[in-house]
Formats: structure tokens, sequence, C-alpha cells
């Protein structure tokens, strides 16, 4: 018959420490996540924090012709309205944004927003100008006249900002906001005043 051999009782010590790591481990990530949960809840409870608002108010087209060269140029001024409904909570608009306006799939014009502070129960109200060129722009073109014809031109304008939030005094790190607003307007005659028949804007943050 064959023997059996005790283990030696310092490999029995190795795995005593091993699981007493392992454990130790796995109940400090615990807490961690505990901890995180804890704090989450009570800056919620504090600062009650909510989503800001973004509007559209008017847009008006400075410029807009088709040139011999097939090459259309655009030129727009969107008045934006930006609403923090926030009690307690600013929010930092940084360098660094995008702002578009898009028929279909083309960009006809872009800009930026300017870097500015949003306290409290504020809104502000941003005029932005957007200028773009497009090349080979007949086919363009044309569907947007017939689009036209209809009083029905349907736009997406799209803002691309980094924004910092302020919880009392402190100043977290910024993230990117995607703002995308669905719009209908009567027409883009240049110089005339266009009537935005239809408006939605939406936000989620930029992954």
């Amino acid at each position: 018959m064959g023997s059996v051999e005790p283990i030696p009782p310092t490999e029995k010590r190795r795995k005593n420490c091993c699981c007493k790591c392992l454990c130790c481990t796995i109940a400090t990530f615990i807490l961690l996540i505990v901890a995180i949960a804890i704090s989450g809840l009570v800056v919620y409870i504090v600062f009650q924090p909510k989503l800001p608002k973004y509007s559209i108010d008017n847009l008006k087209v400075a410029d807009f012709k088709f040139n011999y060269n097939m090459t259309l140029y655009a030129r727009f001024t969107v008045k934006m309205r930006a609403r923090n409904p926030n009690d307690k909570i600013g929010i930092y608009y940084e360098k660094g944004s995008h702002l578009g306006v898009w028929y279909t799939n083309t960009k006809l014009c872009g800009g930026s927003l300017p870097k500015f502070y949003q306290g409290h129960r504020n809104t502000t109200v941003l005029n932005v100008t957007l200028t773009g060129r497009t090349n080979d722009a007949s086919a363009l073109m044309t569907a947007l006249q017939d689009s036209q014809q209809t009083g029905q031109v349907p736009l997406v304008l799209k803002v691309d900002v980094p924004v910092a939030v302020e919880l009392g005094k402190l100043k977290l790190r910024a993230v990117r906001l995607v703002v995308t607003c669905q719009l209908v307007a009567d027409s883009l005659s240049a110089n005339n005043m266009i009537t935005i028949t239809a408006s939605n804007c939406k936000l989620r943050p930029k992954l």
C-alpha cells in the first residue's frame, strides 16, 4: 500500500497567506464601491443636480448663395438659449467647442461657442455666427430648393462642447457634452426673417 505524505507546514502557511490577501483585496474593493456609492448619494442629496436645457430662439441667414463654380457659401447667425436650472451648481463652458448646421448629411456652416461661466439658475442667450463653404454643391442646392418650396427645410444643429461642473467651490474635471437640435425652417433665403416651425434639442455626454 502507498503512504500519504503530509503537506509541509510552510506550504500550509503560504496557502493561508494567499487566502488572507485575496480576502483583504475583495473586502477593500467592496468598501471602495460602498464609499463611492455613499459619496454619490450625498452629492445628489446636497446638490440635487439637474441637466441644463437648450433651445434655439431664431435663425438668421445673413448670406446663402450658390456661386458660378458650383460652390455654396453660407453664413448663419444662431440665437441659442442655455439654461442652468440648478440652485447649487455652476457650469463652466470651456474652449474647444464645435457647432454646426447640417442639411441631411452635409454640413452647411460651422463655428464655436464662447468660453463663459454660467451661474446658479441662470439663462444665457448666445448669438453665434456660423460660416461654411460646400464644394460641388449643385445636387445639394437642388434638394434645398425642393425643400424650400414645401416650406419645410429640415436642419440639424449639433453642438460639441467641453463643460466643467462647479459643486460649491469645487470645480470638477471637464467632460464633453453633445447637444443635437432637430429644426424645421420655412426657408433659407438670405436677409429674410426665418421662421423655425419645429425645434427639439437633446443632450447626451460624449463617450
